[in-house]
């Protein structure tokens, strides 16, 4: 290498070092301060006196702070959603309308096979209330209990007992076979409202259910005797019509001919071959009007009762099981064509002697799925087994889950449901410990111990009705005598009597108009959205680009972790040529006299800035500056030698 290059390495390799090849992060720091665009930290730097320098340190970091809140809540509110709702007149389809009569079974079919169980229930009624003096509300006397049961012994009361519990003595009751105190073990859950009570009753009844060995039994108690009779009553019911085949419990319900007597749907006559049976476990035989059949679904042209559905039902009261159900009418529950009807959940329930007009507005819902809601499409992402065999919703999920779980912990299917895959209904023949096991599952499904609540999603459309009852008194008076006669006439062989007024039940079913609303969820934000917002902060508190954050990452980043293993592999470098150089030898001390290392060359000359850096010899001395030498001054002649043709003559 030259010279004159070395000397230019040597002064550029002394030079202060600035930017991001700066040998420290103080001076990397430094230099950002003083060359970024955001405002603020170059009044760190440049600022004179201590407080106001620490006033902008606070300020900037305050800023700093904000953009990150800010941008924080806004990366948080990311996955909301907006809802907008859009009004369309339109022709609308008409809903599947499935009716059933409240009594699910005509009680001349099956009174044979509730014959012992009713006999039970009149004896138990008898002996808590006196059923005899049922006028005076006189109950018997404890000695005449055992009485009623005189040469019979009953196996419901037996299987499942009845019990009269006193205030403040829940631990013994009073059995209704024996009519004897006992002691009752078990947990005792109380059925009646702990919201609201009436009056405080001094009795309460209940029964006692146990498992098969009678270790774990758990009390039902009722504030009213009738929810206790008629809950104790259907736990049997439901067990003895559990053994009942299908095609006989159909045969014993309503048949479409005697449900449904009259029938208009826009105008248009229709009867009962536009109707599809559905047969329910607790209400018997149902029909669906609209059902889909032949895959065509019926519209309306207009909005109004003269443009919907009407019926006239024959509730016929005197078939009607007098423990099982205390009221009179028919269900109705509107519903898509896909979804599975719970009658006993949601339906409607129609009198008699009553016209009953309701009016549907039609509200069509369209939610976001996963990441902005948890609702699921078509249930397929669900671990629950649809076994309904219907459009997946809510109350599918629940119910088929309550379901898969009975089977599991009892072994059987709850009568009032579908049955699960490899499974039978409940009865005391097969599965003596069912009533236990179902009434615990129960308990533990309302308090969400089954895990169904926490695994089942609601579906992200679905179609819902709003509803509207009016009510009328039908047929009037004056027009009773002859519409009737009509009635009764057009049965015909289905009906063997002159109907009267309180057998029939009129229903209007409609749209009020022919709006359908549409609920739709639509995403609040976008990434192009998201990062303006983020501009927008950056700029609002630091007056702040994105080029000034790909600055802030390259230099508080990448510039500063190079920095850092920089200074980390030079030590590392020094610390291995200490380790790997061998020892050095002590030289002798020389006689001579002491070097300076001032006149020490080097190859690379020194520069002017590190020769002011360099140390003075040790025990020498600066020589001064010499005194100027005065004879240098004098005036000599300029030209001394002149050419001999250019020299002056001399005077003489």
């Amino acid at each position: 290498m030259a010279p004159g290059e070395k000397i230019k390495a040597k002064i550029k390799k002394n030079l202060p070092v600035t930017g991001p090849q700066a040998p420290t992060i103080k001076e990397l720091m430094r230099w950002y301060c003083l060359n970024t665009n955001t405002h603020g930290c170059r009044r760190i730097v440049v600022s004179r006196g201590r407080l106001r320098r620490l006033l902008w340190i606070l300020f900037t970091l305050t800023a700093v702070a904000l953009i990150f809140w800010q941008c924080a809540l806004l990366v948080i509110s990311f996955y909301t959603v907006s809802v907008s709702i859009k009004i369309h007149f339109q022709k609308l389809d008409f809903p599947a309308v499935t009716i059933c009569n409240i009594n699910p079974y005509k009680y001349s079919a099956v009174r044979d096979l509730l014959a012992d169980l009713e006999q039970e229930t009149r004896g138990a009624l008898k002996t808590l209330y006196g059923f005899s003096e049922i006028k005076s509300r006189k109950r018997r006397d404890t000695e005449s209990w055992s009485s009623v049961w005189e040469g019979t012994r009953p196996k419901f009361l037996n299987l499942v007992p009845l019990l009269a519990f006193k205030e403040g003595e829940m631990g013994k009751a009073r059995d209704f076979l024996t009519g004897r105190k006992r002691k009752v073990s078990g947990s005792i859950i109380r059925k009646e409202s702990d919201v609201m009570n009436v009056h405080e009753s001094k009795e309460v009844v209940g029964f006692q259910l146990c498992s098969n060995d009678t270790s774990n039994c758990a009390v039902y108690t009722f504030s009213s005797g009738v929810n206790a009779i008629q809950e104790w009553y259907k736990l049997h019911y439901m067990n003895i019509m559990a053994q009942v085949s299908l095609e006989k419990k159909i045969n014993m319900s309503y048949s479409a001919e005697e449900l449904l007597v009259t029938c208009f749907f826009d105008g248009v006559s229709c009867d009962a071959r536009n109707f599809t049976l559905f047969h329910h476990p607790m209400y018997g035989n149902c029909y669906t009007f609209n059902n889909r059949q032949n895959e065509t679904i019926l519209s309306t042209s207009m909005g109004g009762s003269e443009y919907g559905l009407q019926v006239i039902l024959h509730i016929n009261e005197e078939e009607y099981n007098p423990f099982l159900v205390s009221s009179t009418g028919a269900k109705v529950i509107i519903h898509r064509q896909d979804e599975y009807p719970f009658v006993e959940d949601v339906g409607t329930e129609i009198e008699t002697a009553m016209a009953t007009s309701i009016g549907m507005h039609l509200t069509e819902s369209f939610k976001l799925s996963e990441p902005y809601s948890q609702c699921t499409e078509d249930g397929s992402d669900v671990p629950v087994e649809n076994i309904y065999k219907a459009a997946y919703s809510l109350k599918i999920c629940l119910h088929s889950c309550f379901q898969t779980k009975m089977v599991e912990k009892c072994g059987c299917a709850q009568y009032s449901q579908p049955l699960p895959p490899a499974a039978n209904y409940c009865n005391y023949q097969q599965h003596p410990n069912w009533m236990y096991c179902y009434y615990q599952l129960h308990q533990a499904f309302v308090r969400e111990e089954l895990g169904c609540q926490s695994v089942c999603r609601e579906a992200c459309s679905f179609k819902e009705w709003t509803l509207t009852t009016s009510l009328a008194q039908w047929p009037s008076e004056v027009s009773e005598k002859w519409l009737l006669s009509v009635l009764t006439w057009d049965q015909g062989l289905q009906i063997k009597k002159k109907l009267n007024k309180t057998d029939l039940a009129k229903l209007l079913i409609f749209y009020k108009d022919l709006n359908q609303r549409s609920i739709m969820e639509n995403p609040a934000n976008s990434i192009e959205m998201l990062l303006s917002n983020f501009g927008g902060q950056l700029g609002l508190w630091m007056s702040c680009s994105i080029v000034c954050v790909i600055e802030i990452i390259e230099v508080f980043f990448i510039d500063s972790l190079s920095i850092i293993a920089r200074q980390q592999w030079q030590k590392a470098k020094q610390w291995w040529a200490q380790r790997q150089a061998p020892p050095c030898p002590e030289a002798p001390p020389s006689p001579q006299g002491q070097d300076n290392p001032v006149l020490d060359i080097d190859d690379d000359l020194p520069t002017f800035t590190s020769a002011l850096h360099l140390p003075p010899a040790p025990g020498t001395q600066v020589p001064g500056t010499p005194p100027p030498k005065y004879n240098t001054l004098r005036l000599e002649r300029a030209f001394s030698n002149q050419l001999t043709d250019t020299q002056v003559p001399a005077e003489f």
